[in-house]
């Protein structure tokens, strides 16, 4: 397994429900595909550097994950059909 860092953005404009909601839909997704979630921070709402989709600030979580290269092209693949998320960032850590 390898070691990845996550971090998605989200829209400013949800609820803690939704939010949570949507925090534990990709947390499910991981972990049903065989990888294990070994951090998970919760930053905030921030200022974004520029506007993306009418949104000035965002919701941003940084997970740290080990898991099989597979896992991280599906939830690529989720991120990128979940209309919650405004930006993510999968990135392979070095050994």
């Amino acid at each position: 397994m390898r070691k990845y860092e996550v971090v998605f953005v989200l829209r400013p404009d949800l609820d803690e429900e939704k939010n949570a909601a949507v925090l534990d839909k990709f947390q499910s997704l991981i972990e049903s595909h065989g990888g294990e979630i070994t951090k998970l921070d919760k930053w905030g709402k921030r200022r974004l550097a520029y506007e993306v989709k009418d949104f000035r600030e965002g919701f941003y979580i940084l997970v740290k994950m080990n898991a099989e290269p597979k896992v991280a092209a599906e939830l690529d693949r989720v991120f990128k059909i979940t209309d919650e998320v405004l930006r993510h960032i999968i990135v392979r850590e070095d050994e």
